[in-house]
């Protein structure tokens, strides 16, 4: 007798609906993302929860135009983000490693003619707690590679690959305006793209 189908993990279905956005490049209502992603396998009443959580990761976003919500991502922003956040834990790091070289030379200083005092425990207990810092940065840095090794290599690739990813996302703005435009030809959408940064400024990136 076969065993029971196992269900979708929480981070497949974030996975699954994600997808569903970078696979179109399209905007999208709740009623349409609920329709695709059940029928990929997402258990339809926990399609709203799991597609708030992304939109409080920033993965997706989400706009209220006249009594509707859409929903939109596009591939090039997850990969920003993504690399934006291995590149601050990186910082974070290095400032960890810094910190703890430094306390370290200190307690060898401390420990001449003090072999136990109060300076040089203080010190030993800053050092730990700092070693456990940096244990658990490198520890979320590895977690990156290890949950996602693909896109971890390709955000590695080098600087060409983010003006690319750059220009791509400038693209995807460029159709979300003109999209926006034609649904609601009779609302003036200057301020709404002005407050998300879309101005007479915005353009593609070129290369110095």
């Amino acid at each position: 007798m076969a065993g029971k189908k196992r269900g979708m993990s929480l981070e497949d279905k974030r996975a699954t609906i994600l997808n569903i956005f970078h696979e179109s490049k399209s905007v999208f209502l709740l009623k349409d993302i609920e329709k695709i992603a059940s029928k990929r396998g997402v258990v339809l009443q926990s399609i709203k929860d799991v597609l708030q959580s992304l939109v409080d990761d920033d993965l997706v976003h989400a706009e209220k135009i006249g009594v509707s919500n859409y929903f939109w991502s596009f591939p090039s922003e997850a990969a920003v983000k993504l690399d934006g956040e291995i590149n601050k834990l990186k910082t974070q790091l290095a400032a960890r490693k810094a910190d703890e070289t430094k306390l370290k030379g200190d307690l060898a200083k401390s420990q001449v003619g003090k072999e136990d005092s109060a300076e040089r425990q203080a010190l030993i207990r800053q050092v730990s707690l700092l070693e456990a810092e940096v244990e658990t940065n490198r520890l979320e840095l590895n977690n990156y590679n290890a949950n996602d090794p693909e896109r971890f290599e390709a955000l590695k690739e080098g600087a060409s690959v983010a003006f690319d990813s750059a220009n791509r996302w400038t693209d995807n703005v460029f159709c979300l305006q003109t999209w926006a435009t034609k649904k609601f030809g009779g609302m003036d959408l200057g301020g709404f793209f002005k407050s998300h940064g879309v101005d007479d400024s915005f353009d593609y990136v070129e290369a110095s």
